[in-house]
């Protein structure tokens, strides 16, 4: 492990060398630019990142730059670039997205705190300068950290291992006291592990490190146990390839190809400290799939240098599960929690943020060797599938009814398969009571933004139910999709493809940019070795598009137009386990 970990760690001190700002008259000076706009940032992902880099090289004595005194120089600059962006109040800015940001400086602060301990360790007296910087920035941004406040779910735990990480540091009480106020809210995970956000590629993973740091330097194990029910649901998110499911994900890594590297460090330390197999196992998955060293609060080196137990791991890897049949959060009573948001005052609303109802929605994961299949609620698409090197990933339904994406609700799991439901209402808002009308109201401009619009009553409620079966059968599955509604609705059901696929066969026709209608007829993916053959098209109406419905630009979407009511079947066929491609089911 460490010698591939060495080996992809120097990989990337070129490119840092490459990117970094050599003009003196910069304000950048030091600082390394970022590839897709040029500017250097001292956040986590930023500067910071190729200063754990370069320090990882640089006492690794395995390494080909072990004290190299040129790059010594460069993380010198470095440094002092990051020392120099942070603001008077300890904090410091990502310019594309927050202005002094204290979660933004916390993710900052665990990476160097981690950084600063690996150069106190390794008695190289030339370090001497990058060490006070180092020292210097932590220091400073104590205050920031006492007071700064969050946006996200996540946030509020990195916030945590930060003032564990400065708390060790400096000995100040009073970072453990704000750290327990965060701590204080409660765990966001659900029993089965998934974290408020269902961000398998990104945030469920800084959750899990950053609350292993806090229960290590606080002294407080019971943070661990929503990490090991993360890491154990984490094994069932995995498709063939490597890659974690993102389809229902509610943050930016929604629908993007993500691997276990994110998880490395965490399943590292965590089959260590368990003697746990299957944690070891998507720690071997994670260094497999490893190509970059990570952001500085979780590169994966830095982390097996202050660790050195990790080179020699106690425990031997167990394997991970590719055939089986689960319903994540299946048992989790979403509805009791929902019930109770009016109770909390906000009035549904927070700012720069969202509040996650989605949280513990039920997910339903199977894994037939090569052939993953993912249905999902609370998200845009209720079903994915991929079969080998062929992936459908997605099958949606749109329609103009509230217009965009229909949301299922409810999963319920049958033996054969899944029954899927989904409920949209609509209505009207009648006038406000005259007795509850502002003063403003008589006034000769009566602003419609300063009316009371929560007190007006609702008329004419109209509900949009649809109902979705999904069967397994001997070569594929069954969807049978319905909605009795008798009013006219426009209905597209979408079946969005992989780009490396073709399609042959079927009645198609353009639609727009990236999007075919599917009129009738069998139409057949196929990628590699492997196909998928669905059955069912159908053309009832002539919209390209239904308004708030976007399919991705760089996938290939079918489209079957329906009117209300309908009641659609297809039947999607599997390529055999016979041939050179996948197994079927």
């Amino acid at each position: 492990m460490h010698e591939k970990l060495v080996a992809v760690n120097d990989g990337w001190v070129k490119q840092g060398i490459d990117n970094q700002i050599m003009d003196s008259g910069s304000r950048f000076y030091g600082g390394v630019a970022d590839p897709d706009n040029g500017v250097a940032w001292p956040t986590h992902m930023g500067t910071p990142t190729f200063m754990a880099i370069w320090a990882c090289s640089l006492v690794d004595e395995s390494s080909n730059f072990y004290h190299d005194e040129k790059l010594l120089r460069r993380l010198e600059l470095a440094a002092a670039f990051t020392v120099r962006e942070q603001h008077e109040d300890g904090t410091i800015s990502p310019g594309w997205t927050n202005m002094h940001s204290p979660p933004d400086t916390a993710f900052a602060v665990v990476g160097l705190a981690q950084l600063h301990e690996l150069l106190v360790q390794h008695e190289w007296a030339e370090l001497e300068r990058v060490r006070a910087d180092i020292r210097k920035f932590l220091e400073r941004s104590v205050p920031a950290l006492l007071t700064g406040g969050c946006h996200t779910p996540n946030h509020r735990w990195v916030l945590t291992a930060a003032l564990a990480f400065l708390h060790r540091l400096t000995g100040n009480a009073e970072l453990v006291a704000r750290a327990d106020q965060w701590l204080a809210e409660g765990m966001d995970c659900t029993e089965d592990g998934e974290w408020t956000e269902r961000s398998n590629g990104i945030y469920n993973g800084v959750s899990d490190i950053m609350l292993f740091h806090a229960a290590e330097l606080l002294g407080r194990p019971e943070l661990l146990e929503p990490v090991r029910r993360n890491l154990r649901m984490m094994a069932y998110l995995i498709h063939p390839d490597g890659e974690v499911v993102t389809d229902y994900s509610g943050r930016q890594d929604f629908g993007q190809a993500f691997d276990m590297s994110g998880y490395t460090l965490a399943s590292c330390l965590m089959a260590q400290r368990d003697q746990n197999a299957l944690f070891a196992a998507l720690a071997e998955l994670g260094i497999a799939a490893l190509n970059h060293p990570g952001p500085i609060p979780n590169n994966v080196l830095l982390g097996f240098l202050l660790h050195p137990e990790l080179r020699e791991p106690r425990v031997k890897s167990g394997s991970l599960p590719d055939h089986y049949r689960v319903v994540i959060n299946g048992q989790f009573n979403r509805q009791h929690y929902l019930s109770q948001m009016e109770s909390a005052g906000h009035g549904g609303r927070i700012y720069h943020s969202r509040l996650h109802p989605d949280f513990g929605a039920p997910v339903a994961r199977q894994r037939d060797g090569e052939t993953s299949v993912t249905v999902m609620t609370e998200t845009n698409s209720f079903f994915a599938l991929r079969h080998g090197a062929a992936r459908l990933l997605g099958v949606q339904v749109s329609s103009s009814f509230d217009p965009g994406f229909i949301k299922m609700n409810h999963l319920e799991q049958l033996e054969s398969g899944y029954v899927l439901t989904g409920t949209e209402s609509k209505g009207y808002y009648g006038p406000i009571a005259t007795d509850r009308l502002p003063e403003i109201a008589s006034h000769s401009v009566s602003p419609w933004y300063l009316l009371p619009h929560q007190l007006r009553e609702v008329t004419h409620l109209q509900q949009h139910d649809v109902r979705i079966e999904l069967t397994e059968t001997y070569d594929g599955w069954q969807l049978r999709v319905q909605c009795d509604k008798p009013d006219v609705l426009l209905t597209q059901i979408s079946f969005v493809f992989g780009k490396e696929g073709q399609f042959a066969g079927g009645e198609l026709a353009p639609a727009e940019t990236g999007k075919q209608f599917w009129k009738a007829g069998t139409v057949k993916f196929t990628a590699g070795g492997d196909w998928i053959e669905m059955e069912g098209g159908a053309h009832e109406h002539w919209a390209k598009s239904i308004r708030g419905a976007a399919f991705p630009a760089d996938c290939q979407t079918l489209v079957v137009n329906v009117l209300t009511p309908y009641d659609r079947t297809f039947h999607i066929r599997l390529s055999p386990s016979d041939g050179n491609g996948a197994n079927g089911q």
